[in-house]
């Protein structure tokens, strides 16, 4: 049977918002679901969870967890059959996180001169530049790059590749993106030559690939993932990095921040810096 596109969507407090979001992303179900939560009315104290299921499963857990919160208010709402993902992703603007600048095929043209120009077309992967995990891997990266270059990095999680492609559009050599979801890996690939940027992505789970073993040790990796995910490959990310390299973990809640932090901290990492982005939380972490 064909799963019929729906969007979830939960409004409610602050506080509220951020445990639901917390119990999708340790919901087994629910591991890969696309969803972002941000604030939507300060004065009242509204937060909003959009959800974008993919599968009747993911679908009708969503809305257990959701639900589970009498403090949110949840709608469904049904998507046209017609790429509603690409018609959605037309209205966004143009995003800019320090010297990059990330567009789609609808605001060609408007690309300023001074900056790095980064065309991704998202089709069903995620990582357009909008969501605020995305945004501050960006800033943290173009903030780096003020007083050095990396020769070799890893995006793990890819989604679109922007990181990848950033990294390789800024004199990054060799520059690797994996991902889980084969369609993810070819959209990538595609934004890749899109943008003319000398990056590869490959279908893998984790860091064990041969492609990716080959071009160890990276002097930064790029985990733009989920908070369980990010703490279960803290030894694999450490083992993949060069003495002295940085990491730049997100999708992680600010309420998870400490949690994660832990675990790398744990594992021989350092604490360089923190950006928080309305909910998200980016950490930069220098292997020591």
């Amino acid at each position: 049977m064909t799963y019929n596109p729906q969007q979830i969507i939960a409004r409610g407090p602050r506080k509220i918002s951020e445990t639901a979001a917390e119990a999708i992303d340790a919901d087994d179900v629910l591991e890969g679901t696309t969803y972002s939560i941000l604030e939507e009315d300060e004065d009242h104290d509204v937060w909003r969870i959009d959800a974008f299921p993919t599968t009747e499963e993911e679908d009708l857990r969503l809305q257990e967890v959701l639900n589970g919160y009498p403090e949110l208010t949840v709608t469904v709402d049904q998507l046209a059959d017609a790429d509603w993902l690409a018609m959605a992703l037309s209205g966004l603007p143009p995003v800019r996180a320090g010297r990059f600048f990330v567009y789609g095929i609808h605001d060609r043209g408007k690309a300023p001169d001074n900056t790095v120009n980064l065309r991704i077309e998202a089709g069903a992967a995620f990582g357009t530049g909008h969501h605020g995990t995305t945004v501050g891997c960006l800033i943290a990266y173009s903030d780096l790059l003020k007083s050095k270059r990396f020769n070799r990095v890893l995006d793990v999680g890819a989604g679109t590749g922007v990181l990848a492609i950033a990294a390789a559009k800024t004199g990054t050599r060799i520059a690797v993106g994996t991902d889980i979801d084969p369609v993810s890996v070819r959209i990538s690939n595609e934004n890749a030559t899109l943008n003319k940027a000398n990056a590869r992505f490959v279908y893998a789970n984790g860091l064990d690939h041969r492609l990716v073993r080959q071009d160890a040790p990276y002097d930064l990796v790029f985990a733009n993932i989920l908070a369980r995910p990010l703490v279960g490959l803290s030894m694999a990310i450490r083992g993949a990095l060069k003495p002295q390299g940085l990491v730049i973990l997100s999708g992680l809640l600010r309420t998870q921040e400490r949690f994660v932090k832990a675990a790398y901290l744990s594992k021989g990492f350092r604490t360089v810096r923190r950006i928080h982005r309305d909910a998200w939380c980016t950490l930069v972490m220098q292997k020591v």
